[in-house]
């Protein structure tokens, strides 16, 4: 059965615009992420390209062929475009609108006005550059966790080497002997069969890369500390629950360590909040270098961090908060050119089994955060091993809110 190709053509352009208006419908609903409104109108302009080609023979070649080319080169470099924007990089007029201006330009040179090979060629060099761009554009930011950018990518590259082929194809394949030869050539009729087959799976994609960075965003936010980009409180505690229940199939030394900052209102008053935020900052940033990738590590509010360090025994343990210590005290000598020199107290306990939960650690470790702060702060401090095991094995913790102590001590 041979394919309609002016019936392809009829069924693109609906497609285009309906995917067009669909894309511009999902921006509205979330105007946050610029691309997808990028996309929605590079879908618009591709349906009144394959509309103004469509016209061949009915028009001039002006308007069916030049400029309907340049239209669609311009849609290309929106897809492109919107491709920057969605990993936060600025548009670029003159390469936006270069390709169409190039085409219409080269179009009035004679030599390449006359041969329809040297068109077909350059109009295919002009989008398979703006395809393999938006491919390379999502491959710049591939470091962001979404699954759907790489279906994208590979759509992407494998359409402009489609396009880029058409010129050594379109010589191998037949043309029918009667009729107009642009659209009996075979060629024709599988770029147009792929083209539209591309819109549909191409729309679909970035809609679902969008929607990824969405929830991912939204989960994001549930379990990050928004100032320091660590875990927040909720996220440490599941975070620390689920590796305990590992750790209780192979029992290994753990340490579980409280971390509070001293004085830390004073720096506030002293500084002003913008000096108290870039200090719980640097704090992060200092503890998280000091541990390992396989540790947790996180904020439970106001200036209190937790952490959870693996496999650690005693000796171990105290080195880790140890240099903790020393190092945000080194590196708050001065902060935004201010004479902070902050410390930090801590309190370590060391789980030799899965008696405890995270909480009743936490909890052991806030006594002995109170002894460090009690001792004079700027300090590290182990809770007594025989107690957690004994009150571990009876029962009998009771876990109280750790920030309400860890405040009144600070």
């Amino acid at each position: 059965m041979n394919l309609d190709v002016n019936t392809l053509f009829l069924v693109t352009i609906y497609v285009e615009a309906i995917l067009g208006l669909l894309l511009l419908f999902a921006w509205v609903q979330n105007t946050s992420i610029y691309a997808v409104a990028w996309w929605g109108f590079a879908d618009l302009l591709r349906a009144a390209s394959v509309t103004l080609f469509g016209m061949y023979g009915s028009v001039p070649d002006l308007v069916s062929i030049d400029l309907a080319n340049a239209i669609l080169f311009t849609a290309f470099a929106l897809t492109w475009t919107g491709a920057r924007v969605f990993d936060h990089r600025r548009p670029l007029p003159i390469v936006m609108f270069g390709g169409a201006a190039l085409w219409l330009v080269l179009c009035r040179i004679p030599g390449i006005a006359d041969t329809w090979d040297v068109r077909v060629l350059l109009s295919s060099l002009i989008i398979a550059a703006y395809t393999w761009a938006a491919a390379y554009e999502f491959w710049r930011g591939r470091s962001e966790p979404l699954v759907s950018r790489w279906p994208a990518i590979f759509m992407l590259f494998a359409h402009g080497a489609l396009y880029l082929l058409r010129t050594p194809f379109g010589a191998m394949l037949p043309w029918s002997p009667t009729g107009n030869v642009v659209f009996q050539s075979v060629w024709m009729t599988v770029l147009s069969f792929e083209a539209l087959l591309f819109t549909i799976s191409i729309a679909f994609i970035l809609l679902a890369m969008a929607k990824e960075r969405t929830e991912h965003r939204h989960k994001t936010a549930a379990l990050v500390d928004p100032l320091t980009g660590i875990s927040n409180r909720r996220a440490f505690l599941q975070d620390g629950e689920a590796l305990l229940r590992r750790q209780a199939a192979d029992p290994r030394p753990t340490a579980v360590m409280l971390l509070d900052l001293d004085n830390f209102k004073s720096i506030n008053d002293r500084f002003g909040h913008a000096v108290g935020d870039r200090v719980l900052q640097v704090f992060a940033q200092v503890a998280g270098n000091c541990m390992r990738r396989m540790d947790l590590f996180g904020r439970l509010g106001g200036e209190e961090f937790a952490a959870v360090v693996i496999d650690a025994t005693r000796d171990k343990a105290l080195a880790v908060a140890e240099e903790i210590r020393a190092s945000f005290a080194r590196a708050t000598q001065e902060v935004e050119g201010r004479p902070v020199v902050a410390s930090v107290s801590i309190g370590v306990v060391i789980s030799y089994d899965a008696v405890l939960d995270i909480s009743a650690l936490l909890a052991q470790a806030d006594h002995a955060l109170y002894r460090a702060k009690d001792n004079g702060r700027n300090r590290v401090e182990v809770a007594s091993i025989e107690l957690i095991l004994d009150r571990g094995k009876r029962g009998s913790d009771v876990v109280t809110p750790i920030k309400s102590r860890a405040q009144s001590a600070a």
